[in-house]
Parts: C-alpha cells; structure tokens; sequence
C-alpha cells in the first residue's frame, strides 16, 4: 500500500473531531442543567446502545468475513436475540435497578445476594481483569489504523513505551472520562454528556462504514454483482460466499474462532448474548443511564436496526480487499486501506474518524462503569473496614470517591495499554474481543437466575463467578501470554508440568473443540455446577431472602420501590438516631441532600427501620449497596449501636420488608381469585336466570304452535263435515305453525352445533346479490301480514364475496325477521348495501322503538331480547341475534347495532339499524382471518 496522508493532519482532524465531542457533552449537560433533557428520548436512548459496535465492529469484522465469510453474523446475532427478549429480562433488570438505585453491575449482583461485599468486588476484579482485552483491542485499532493510514506501517521498533499512539490515544479518553464521567457522586444519577457523545458516535461511526462500503461497491467495483463475480471467479473467495467458512473449517492461526458449528456459530452467539447484558459499558448505556423504561420499546427494533445497516457492507469490503491486496495486508486493515487505493483520502479519513468514534465510545463508557465498580465493590468496602476511624473524621468525603474513581480510570487505561503493548500483537481484533466476551460471560449465571430463581443463594453465586473465572482464566487468558512469549510454548502444547490432562486447549483430554468453544464449555459446567450446587445445599440468611423477593417480585412491588413495613421490633426503636443517618448521608452525599432526606424530623429521636432503609438507599446511589451498609454500620454514633447490631438490624429489617411483599404478594393473589370467583358466581346466577327465561320462552313458544295445531286438527278429525274452504283455512293454519314450530326447534339446534363447533361450513367465493334477495323473498310475507313497507337497495354489480351462502341468508333472515317482529304495523323498514375497505356492509333499518345504548352488546347474547313497557317481551327465544353474531364473526366479518340513520325510515321511536360485514374475496383481511379461523 503506498504512503498515506500526513500524520500530522490525521492527528489534527483526530484531536478537532474529539474536541468536538467534548463540546456535544459539555451541551447535553448544560440542557439537562436547564431542565431539557437530550437524553429524554427513545431515539438517543437506542442510539447510546450502538456503543457495543467498537473497533471490533469497525475493523474486526471485516477481518472475520475474510476468513469466514458470513461467518461475522453471529456477534450481532446474540444482541438481536437478547433484543426479543427484552420485555422479559431487560425490563425487569431496568425496574430493578430504579428500585434499588443500583450503580453498576457488581452492584446489581452484590444487592441481588443480601448486599454482599464479597461478591461485588468478585465482580468488579473479574470484569477489570476480564475487559482489559477488549481496551487493548481499542488502543491497537486505533494504533495500527492511524499507521495504515499515515503510512507508518504499524508501530516502529524505535517506539518505546509511552511514546506511540495507542498511549496517545489512551490519555485523551482518560481525560474525557474522567470529565463527563467522573464528576458527580451519585453513580446511579445519569450522565447526559457522555450518552450524548455516545449516540453522535454512534452515527458517526454508521455514517462512516455506509460511506466506505458504498464508494468499494459503486466506485471500486460497478455495482454489488460485478463485484460478486469477480470474487466468485476466484476458488479462494468463491467459498467465502457461502456457509461452510462459516460452519465448517476455520484454517488454523486464526486464533479462538472455531471449527464446525458448535465453534464457530452458536458459541459466538452465545457469548455475544451474555455480552450484550453483562459488559461493564453495556450494562451502564442499557441499564444506569436509562432514564424511563417505556425507552426500551423503541429499542428493541432500533437498535437490531442498527446493527443490519452498519454490517450491511461487511462482507463486500473483505471480498474487495482480498481482490486487491491478497494476502499482503491485514484484513483488519481494508477499511482504510481501500479508499486510499482508490484515491479517496477524505473517505480514509472519515473512515479512521469512525473507527476512533467506535473506539473513544468503547473505551470512555467501560472506563467510567468499571471505576465506579472497583470504587463502589472493592476500594470502598476495604476502606470503610479498615480505615473507618479515619473516614469517620472526615465530614466530607466527595472528593475521596471521585479521586477513588479518577485514579481507577487512569489505571485501567494504563492496564489496558499493557496489555496491548504485551500481548496486543499476538491475536487478530475479533480473537482478543472474543476473549473478553467469554469473562463477563461468568456473570450471566447469577445475573439471569437471581432474576427469577428465590433459591439462588450468595454462596452460589460467589462460587460459580469465582469458578467460571479462574477456568477462563486457565484456558484463555493465560494461554494468551504463552502466545505472546510471556510464558513457555510448551503450557499450550503439553501443559504445566508436562501434565496433557492439563492442557489449556484440551483440558481433561477434550480435543478437537477450537479453544474458544472449549473455554465455553468448561466455564458454564465449572460456573453453573458450582452457582446450582452451593445454592441447593445452602440456607440464605435474611438479608438475602429480603433481596431475592424484592427482585423476582419486583413487578409486584409499589412503583417508587417503597415497601410499607410492619410493626418493628422494640430494640429499633433506640438503635440509631436520625442525627446519625443525617450525618452518615451527609459525609457521602453533602449536606443538602441529607437534610431534604430527613426534613422536620428531631436530630435525636430513634430512626426507626424505615429511615434506616431510606438512608441505606440513599447511600447505595452514590457507593453502591454493599458499601451502604457497611458505611452505615461504621459511622453512626457509638453510643447508640454496635456495628454487628446495626448489620443485624438492617438484616431484620430487610426480612421484615420480605415477609411484607411476600404477604402483599399473596394478598393480592387472593383478592384476585375471590373477585375471579364473584364474578364467575354473579355469570353463572345470570347464566341460571337466563337459562329459567329461555326455558320458560321455549315453553311458552313451542306450547303456542302445538296448541294450535292440536285444536284445529282435533276439529278436522271430529268434523269429517266442515266446510272446503274452512278445512283449507285449517290445515294452512296447521302448516304455518308447523313451519313455525321448525324455526324454533332449528334455531336451538344450530345454537347447540355452533357452541360444539360442529356446524357444517362451506366458505366459498359467493355472489352476494342472489343471497340477499333470496332472504327478502323468504320474508317478504312477515312484511305483508303486519302491513308494514319494505324497501331494498341491492346494486346489480356487487363485488362477490367469502362466505356460506346458507348461513349469509340465514343471517339476514334473522335480521329481517328481527325488524319485522319490533316495525309497528304501518311502519317501514329498509335493506341496503354499500361497500367498505375490503368488505361488503348490509344494514336492515326499522322505524321500532330501537335499541338503547346500555343494552346494544347484551341484546347479541344468548337468550336476550329487547323490549320495553309498551312493546312487551316479543315473541321468539332469544337466540336469533345471537345466532347471527357467532355466524358472522366465523366468516370473518362484524356485527353490530346502532340508531336507525335519519331520513324516512324511523317514522316512530328512535328505529334501530342492524348491521353487518363480509369479506370481499380476495381480500387481506378475507385472507389472514379465514386462514386463522380455520386453523
């Protein structure tokens, strides 16, 4: 590759384009200062999340497409997956974490197990150790790029320590944290500049990789297809377009990826799952900066939206660079390599300015969510412990934790610099990510089943974090040193000691799994057994029984994560005073802010539990919730408590807050079922007075005809004599009431075969014109007899409908029979069509008393009618309506009431319009709901 641009210009645009993000968060603090929160939105809430595309993504990807092919997927795959699921695990970890003003994960672990110090600073080291990799992997990309691009062809051996540009690169991201990061001690409060950076990041770095992929594809090549065939004019590029790179064999030196699909697809997107949740900066951007859950709704498409676009060019630029450079140049390198080939050094340019975004977003957030670890979980706690004289003389202890936080940034840059500059050069950029992934992976364990598991004890947790670790530590992280040079060749080859059992690629003899997949493996047996183990043969203490309902149970919990307690016991009652919370809070947290806390109360009256509580959540904001109690334990009055007392007593309390959600559980369990109960009771009282009436009206209905129909044939048979013309009168008497006779007897036939579902349906595309009028004739004579007008509106050029031609005419049988029966003689009623967005609408208008609003729902009930003073209780059993809806809700149409329109028909009462819909054939919605009705 020839001689790229200045190095001093590059290192202008790098410093102009970081200057410029410390101007977006300076903005976004001052906005939210003055009350306009910019972080407030879903969209920079999503956007924030793109924080997990670093240099990796920007660099790393395309060199994994380049051996694998599409084989780079299942990083971004395991995020999209976690994204499903968020309804059921992200939003319940966001309410806990408001609940609990939790500051980080150690944090959410250490308060999950009964506030446990042990296991927060277990956390905090793991993940310090664990994401040191993935630094060094931000310091390199950046390194190299700014070589590939300047031309200074990596780092040059005259270089000395602290003198190249990864360290250059380090200092100004320690600076920026340390600024936007690092400023204020409540660690659970948001920090808007930096989210703001991040999500302009977030852009910038997808601005930049489209323009990259767009100018290889359309400027580089004639399009994606010319392209394609190209590579696939090539053997050794042909194959990169399809899977076997990707579930097949990986070629060897390619470090940690994978051989099969067990290797190379499902362990990566198992880890980049576990990923997702539990690094450090994930958690903070998804978790601690998010400032209302409902943001989460946007970014589960949004953000796997993101994800598609910024990969959308991945696999064309590998194949480009192959084409162009072969072998000669890393692939992590082509981003920037192809533009300065093809003559296009502001497009290098942007591109090296998106991968720093991916790189200072990365490195910025994990640095200021791992300091507020280490400072929360494990320089905190030690300090209250051995140090708690001291920092019990000191009123104001602000400037220790940020100095706490500040020192802790510094170092993890600095380690993450040792680590490149040691063993950096020894792996590919996806390899020393993977190994990242693979530590944090040990929280996912304790995170996941502390969420739904009560059983989960502390015990396990710290066993399984603790065993997850150190095998991850044994089959991955040290082998990386022995690669590097820092140990001995021969503990990859033969194991410590010459021991091959002990081999860190084929422990206990499993070979032929790549080291990756086979770290995996090991870690979740030594990690779940242990975490599964412990927990079933330990007995949690209160502390931890009181933490494990509080977050299973969160949902059942008040909003604010106020719990009401119960009567203490009487030894709380004189344990510490409210002058001594006020000022265990105010050393932390400053004077204001413990005054408001304890406003109107008298300094020396008893705390009492629920102070106690407030004070202890109120501390966990600013140095999480296992230093809390610790600080509380240590700095009240001496007088007053003893600190094991104090321990023993916020333990109390916190079981006592346990039994009370756990008895507001069950109540509200048991006021859920008697009301389930009263209202099946008061259904079935109605359903048992509705089934007297409809026996009574079936009695009354059938006892009519038959009543007749005995009469006049008893006369017919008793009277061979009468009259011609009054035997015909008769038996046309007789043949009316008989046919009337069968309409009730079919009505609560098909009334029986539509709640068994045994109906006979046969939907088809019908003539809707031909139906309609041959249900007016069947009914014309009910028109006749009571003298009132019926007027139909039946266009001849009808679209055809879906449906069962039988039950359509029944249907509107039941409709016109219905407004027959309620249309006072001389009245009028009307029949019309019209046509809606896929459907056909009918609606039968009468001139009745109508339907009032209240009973417009129940008169489509089994065994209603409507009827007033002056009408009476019509004739017929109540099932026609009903009959109706369950017939035109199967065809996939809808059914309803409503005042007559105005106009001529109503010509007394309000009147009443009947109307129906049915699916024109053909359509979306005849389509979806037939298909779903008949499955």
């Amino acid at each position: 590759m020839e001689v790229g641009l200045d190095w001093t210009a590059v290192l202008v645009a790098a410093l102009a384009y970081l200057s410029a993000l410390f101007a977006i968060a300076h903005w976004a603090d001052r906005r939210e200062a003055a009350g306009r929160s910019v972080i407030a939105s879903p969209t920079v809430f999503a956007l924030s999340l793109g924080v997990y595309c670093t240099t990796w993504t920007f660099y790393g990807s395309v060199g994994r497409a380049a051996t694998l092919g599409i084989g780079f997927l299942p990083v971004y795959l395991g995020p999209t997956l976690l994204m499903l699921l968020a309804p059921l695990v992200l939003r319940k970890i966001l309410r806990i974490a408001k609940t609990q003003r939790i500051t980080s994960i150690a944090d959410f672990l250490a308060s999950r197990y009964g506030h446990s110090p042990l296991l927060g600073g277990l956390v905090a080291l793991t993940a310090t150790v664990g994401v040191t990799p993935y630094i060094a992997l931000q310091l390199k990309a950046v390194a190299v790029s700014f070589d590939a691009l300047t031309g200074g062809g990596g780092l040059g051996p005259a270089e000395g320590p602290f003198l190249d540009h990864g360290f250059l690169i380090a200092a100004v991201m320690a600076l920026f944290a340390i600024v936007f990061g690092a400023r204020q001690i409540d660690a659970a409060e948001h920090h808007p500049g930096m989210v703001a950076a991040i999500a302009l990041e977030s852009l910038v770095k997808l601005v930049a990789f489209l323009a990259v992929g767009l100018f290889v594809v359309w400027g580089l090549h004639d399009g994606l297809g010319s392209l394609f065939d190209a590579a696939a004019a090539r053997s050794d590029l042909a194959r990169l377009m399809g899977s076997d790179p990707a579930l097949g064999h990986t070629p060897a030196g390619n470090g940690p990826v994978g051989n099969g699909l067990w290797g190379a697809w499902v362990t990566t997107t198992i880890l980049s799952a576990a990923a997702m949740l539990c690094l450090p900066r994930q958690f903070q951007v998804m978790v601690i900066e998010s400032v209302d859950e409902r943001h989460l709704d946007r970014a589960v498409w949004l953000f796997p939206l993101y994800l598609l676009l910024i990969n959308l060019f991945v696999l064309p630029v590998a194949l480009s660079g192959l084409l162009s450079f072969g072998g000669r140049l890393d692939p992590d390198l082509f981003m920037v390599a192809l533009p300065l080939s093809g003559g296009a050094d502001w497009l290098a340019l942007l591109a090296f300015l998106g991968g720093l975004s991916a790189a200072a977003g990365m490195i910025v957030v994990e640095s200021v969510a791992l300091s507020t670890m280490l400072c929360n979980d494990l320089v905190m706690p030690i300090l209250l412990r051995t140090r708690s004289r001291a920092l019990a003389r000191s009123a104001d202890l602000a400037p220790l934790l940020l100095s706490v936080r500040r020192i802790a940034i510094v170092a993890i840059l600095l380690f993450g610099y040792a680590y490149f500059r040691l063993a950096g050069s020894a792996y590919a950029l996806v390899s020393i990510g993977l190994i990242s992934f693979t530590a944090v992976a040990q929280f996912a364990p304790a995170l996941i089943g502390g969420l739904y598991w009560r059983g989960a004890t502390r015990r396990g947790a710290i066993g399984g974090v603790t065993a997850g670790t150190l095998v991850w530590a044994y089959t991955l992280l040290l082998p990386s040193f022995a690669r590097s040079g820092w140990l001995p060749a021969s503990f990859i080859a033969d194991g410590p000691w010459g021991i091959a059992a002990l081999r860190p690629y084929a422990l206990f003899g499993l070979e032929g799994w790549d080291s990756l997949a086979h770290s995996l493996f090991w870690t979740a047996l030594a990690n779940i057994g242990a975490y599964v183990g412990l927990s079933l043969f330990d007995r949690p203490g209160a502390a931890e029984r009181a933490q494990a309902a509080a977050f299973v149970d969160v949902f059942q919990s008040a909003p604010n994560g106020a719990v009401p307690l119960r009567e203490a016991p009487p030894d709380w009652r004189s344990a510490a005073s409210v002058g001594d919370l006020t000022r265990v809070v105010a050393r932390f947290l400053g004077p204001q802010r413990a005054e408001r806390a304890f406003a109107g109360a008298d300094p020396d009256e008893p705390a009492g539990p629920e102070r106690l509580r407030l004070a202890e959540r109120l501390l966990a904001g600013a140095i999480g919730g296992a230093s809390a109690r610790v600080a509380l334990a240590s700095s009240v009055s001496a007088g007053a408590v003893e600190a094991a007392e104090l321990l023993r007593m916020l333990d109390e309390t916190s079981d006592v807050i346990a039994h009370s959600r756990e008895l507001e559980r069950k109540t509200a369990e048991l006021e859920r079922a008697t009301d389930a109960l009263r209202a099946a009771n008061e259904r079935l009282t109605e359903l048992d007075r509705l089934k007297d009436d409809f026996l009574s009206t079936v009695t009354h209905e059938l006892r009519t005809p038959l009543t007749s129909i005995r009469a006049l044939s008893e006369i017919l048979h008793d009277d061979p004599d009468l009259d011609s013309d009054q035997r015909q009168e008769f038996l046309a008497v007789i043949i009316k009431e008989s046919e009337r006779l069968t309409r009730l007897i079919n009505q609560v036939l098909d009334m029986a075969k539509i709640e068994a579902g045994a109906l006979d349906w046969r939907i088809e595309t019908i003539d809707a014109g031909p139906a309609l009028a041959e249900a007016v004739a069947a009914t014309e004579a009910l028109f006749l007899e009571r003298g009132i007008t019926l007027s139909v509106d039946i266009p001849d050029n009808l679209p055809p409908v879906r449906g069962d031609v039988d039950r359509v005419i029944q249907v509107v049988v039941n409709l016109l029979s219905n407004a027959a029966k309620f249309t006072p003689p001389g009245g009028r009623t009307r029949m019309e069509t019209r046509l809606e967005t896929g459907f056909l609408r009918v609606t039968v208008s009468d001139s009745g008393p109508g339907v009032p609003a209240k009973d417009r729902e129940l008169v489509f009930d089994r065994f209603r009618q409507s009827g007033d003073t002056l009408t009476g209780k019509p004739a017929g059993t109540g099932l026609g309506l009903a009959i109706a809806k369950r017939i035109v809700e199967h065809l996939g149409g809808r059914i309803g009431v409503a005042d007559a329109p105005a106009g001529p028909v109503p010509e007394s009462g309000k009147g009443a319009a009947f109307w129906f819909t049915l699916p024109l054939a053909g359509s979306a919605a005849d389509v979806q709901e037939l298909g779903e009705r008949r499955e």
